[in-house]
């Protein structure tokens, strides 16, 4: 074995003196640092776990340690530096420390290898079990009475190893800035292939339904979503309140848009339960004066903002506007939702299965105003496939528009790669129904 440095020498010349007191000494310093090691590693837990009541309360304590975690975690980065400086010092100390004394003890060749193994899964297990798991578990159930506890002693750490943290961070940065040029975007298509090879087989296909939703719900906007004009219910502001509540009670919608002239020009929307009170007025009741403002949206904006609109302004319905500010569409909290967790049907709806037929595996029969985004969902294929031919369209009548460059007879067969659509039926402005055939798993031929 080399010889040992002056300092061993000195310690052992002690040794030769007081050799029961230099071994409680050592024993002692090793508990100590354990412990040190335990105290540090659950406060990354308690200071990282703690919830925004704890946080909430600490910012009104008056007690000082409360106030220094609120302090701590302003820069949870240096927090963090300071925690894994701190810990690595004391683990570093505890392995050296066994080192020189198992040397010392068992300092013969013979014997060096195997006490170097020894000694190596004896400290291992006293730091992760000791040092690590113990204080973690007791942090994460006590997380505000540990962290009050470091608290003070964190702080001061934290500023004698400033540069120390300062050097740690600025290093960690230059990594992250070179990670985010290389980016962390993944396409909604990897995310789709992550998600099939993920599922097993006690994943339901509702499971699977709602992980796609919420996969695909930050690359829908409000056109594909919403509710086309030629589907919406609207009352004319004009009406007398007899002829109006003869149409609430045939509708059924809790919310109604109200225009003046054309659909184009939107009032306000009237809230039946705003009614209740004046349900036994006569035909005069001037019933304009309930409306309430209209919330109005562009065709762009997308699904996951509108969300947050509607939770912001406490409103549950949008009038879609056109570039030209003609009303495009209607879109309500329900069908957002409905694209994540599926179709939500109440006592008013009709059997959602009416929108289509289907006829066998490969055909279906659908409505021309049937939207894209709820095709795919139907014969499970991505709404994108379609994003070469269907240019402004959203619907499947608008697709074949595109695909024909014109209005096809009823009966005409319109061919896009796998799928042959056939028009069933056809009025003088748009296709009212389409069969749909699906050609898969072979290569599409035409004759």
């Amino acid at each position: 074995m080399d010889d040992p440095s002056p300092s061993l020498f000195l310690i052992a010349s002690i040794m030769d003196w007081t050799p029961e007191w230099f071994y409680i000494l050592n024993g002692t310093l090793m508990v100590v640092l354990l412990i040190m090691s335990a105290l540090i590693s659950g406060s990354e837990v308690a200071f990282f776990s703690l919830s925004h009541d704890d946080l909430a309360k600490c910012k009104a304590s008056n007690q000082p340690a409360e106030q220094t975690i609120i302090s701590l975690l302003k820069d949870p980065k240096r927090l963090l530096a300071t925690i894994l400086i701190l810990n690595n010092f004391i683990n570093v100390g505890i392995v050296t420390l066994s080192t020189f004394v198992t040397w010392e003890i068992f300092g013969t060749k013979e014997t060096e290898g195997l006490m170097v193994v020894i000694l190596t899964a004896i400290v291992t297990f006293l730091i992760v079990f000791y040092g690590e798991i113990v204080p973690k578990v007791y942090a994460n159930q006590n997380n505000l009475s540990f962290a009050t506890r470091m608290a003070p002693f964190l702080s001061v750490a934290g500023k004698f190893f400033s540069p120390l943290s300062w050097l740690l961070m600025s290093s960690s940065n230059i990594i992250e800035k070179r990670v985010k040029q290389k980016g962390f975007s993944i396409s909604v298509d990897e995310l789709h292939q992550a998600l099939e090879i993920t599922s097993n087989k006690d994943t339901t296909e509702e499971e699977r339904g709602i992980l796609k939703g919420i996969v695909n719900f930050g690359t829908l906007s409000v056109r594909q979503v919403m509710k086309s004009r030629l589907d919406i219910t609207a009352f004319d502001i004009e009406e007398d309140y007899h002829v109006l509540m003869d149409q609430i009670n045939k509708n059924g919608f809790s919310r109604i848009p109200v225009y003046r002239d054309t659909i184009d020009k939107i009032e306000g929307i009237l809230y039946v339960k705003d009614l209740l009170p004046y349900i036994e007025k006569d035909e005069h009741f001037e019933w304009q004066k309930l409306l309430r403002p209209g919330f109005f949206v562009p065709e762009s904006k997308k699904v996951d903002s509108l969300l947050k609109d509607f939770q912001e302004k406490r409103v549950h319905m949008a009038i879609v506007v056109d570039e030209y500010g003609g009303t495009s569409g209607l879109i309500t909290l329900e069908d957002v939702i409905e694209e994540i967790v599926g179709e939500i049907s109440d006592e008013f709806d009709e059997d959602f299965d009416i929108a289509y037929n289907k006829l066998d595996d490969n055909t279906f029969v659908f409505e021309g105003k049937t939207s894209l985004n709820d095709f795919g969902k139907i014969i499970n294929e991505d709404p994108s496939y379609f994003d070469e031919v269907k240019g402004e369209s959203e619907s499947i009548g608008g697709l074949l528009l595109e695909i024909n460059s014109k209005l096809p007879r009823a009966g005409e067969k319109i061919l896009f790669k796998k799928y042959v659509f056939t028009a069933v039926s056809v009025d003088n402005k748009r296709i009212k129904r389409v069969r749909v055939f699906i050609k898969r798993d072979e290569p599409f031929h035409t004759n």
